[in-house]
């Protein structure tokens, strides 16, 4: 459990830390610049999901974002035995879930302020994004990799 906190609180601080120095050094209407082309910081809020979807519910995603908080910390308490790959996920969600959970109750929103321009069809630039929403991303990444090795563990046995 050790572990889960020294991951989940460092990013969770990071997550507010630079929000808020968005908010105290950034308007909707400056971004700065960072490398031409490709990185920029902005000043975005959404009141929806991943890329602005199912935008003004707010309330939803704070109870949402509540019972998922809940999901994880009952996955926590009930594993019997470490695994890196899960523990890593789930410290990870933990954090971003926080992260914008707190937006949504300060703010009514979550702070969305790093902007990559990929020069992709799809995605230029990719939706402006925070640190809890990498979180979530990288979580999911983790439990994936999680699943498959516990996968091909049990057919190995």
């Amino acid at each position: 459990m050790k572990y889960i906190l020294l991951l989940t609180f460092p990013l969770y601080v990071l997550d507010q830390i630079t929000k808020l120095l968005v908010l105290r050094n950034i308007t909707a209407d400056e971004p700065r610049i960072i490398v031409p082309e490709f990185f920029a910081l902005v000043y975005v809020t959404n009141t929806g999901a991943a890329f602005g979807s199912f935008k003004n519910n707010n309330w939803f995603f704070i109870i949402l974002s509540c019972v998922a908080i809940a999901v994880v910390l009952t996955l926590l308490f009930r594993r019997h035995e470490p695994d890196a790959w899960r523990d890593t996920s789930l410290a990870l969600l933990l954090a971003g879930v926080f992260g914008n959970l707190t937006d949504r109750l300060h703010h009514g929103a979550v702070i969305d302020f790093l902007v990559f321009d990929l020069h992709v069809p799809f995605a230029s630039p990719w939706p402006a994004f925070n640190v809890a929403d990498a979180c979530i991303c990288i979580a999911v990444g983790c439990f994936m990799i999680h699943s498959f090795r516990q996968s091909k563990r049990e057919a190995a046995e």
